[in-house]
């Protein structure tokens, strides 16, 4: 087993979590708080957008069974890379697109995902790609949040569809079992 790590904010950690807690060769994925100024933030002031940080979820996975590459691709689609420091209705600098990389071969793969998504994109990818720093995990609560709370209204809403069109998109990707 290559176990690797990557950190990657796509909006609300809670939809990029629950996207990731299913890919097949992913071992595990944390919500949490990156490159931002304040040591140990908590969610009431990463939401306020004072502390520079992003939501974003670590995804540990084995590189054996699913490449870096895989996992941006995913990335590209259950987002949208187009739109600065906005997912939705999630507005703020806490929601922006960002690839925060551990190794700096990691960046090189990023590099290469991203320039093609910015060409399906016509050009308009505004997704930043920097290595990871100041990270925190987010509180207990949002670990694992969809799985937990299926039926609250974001997660039904939002979360939900997001999940679905992975496993539309991917579907020889999704965890078996």
């Amino acid at each position: 087993m290559r176990e690797e790590t990557i950190t990657l904010g796509g909006g609300c950690f809670w939809c990029t979590e629950a996207v990731y807690e299913q890919v097949q060769g992913v071992l595990s994925v944390q919500s949490g708080y990156a490159n931002g100024s304040v040591r140990q933030p908590t969610y009431a002031q990463v939401c306020d957008g004072d502390t520079g940080h992003n939501e974003v979820v670590r995804v540990r996975f084995d590189a054996d069974q699913i490449s870096l590459r895989e996992i941006l691709e995913i990335f590209f689609v259950i987002h949208d890379p187009t739109t600065l420091n906005r997912q939705g209705n999630d507005v703020g600098t806490q929601y922006r697109s960002g690839i925060y990389w551990h190794q700096p071969e990691q960046a090189e793969v990023a590099r290469a995902v991203m320039a093609e998504a910015d060409a399906r994109v016509g050009g308009r990818l505004v997704t930043e790609l920097v290595a990871e720093d100041n990270y925190w995990p987010a509180e207990a609560y949002h670990q694992h949040y969809f799985a937990n709370n299926p039926g609250q209204g974001y997660c039904a809403h939002v979360v939900a569809p997001k999940v679905e069109k992975f496993r539309k998109t991917f579907a020889e990707r999704v965890r078996r079992s």
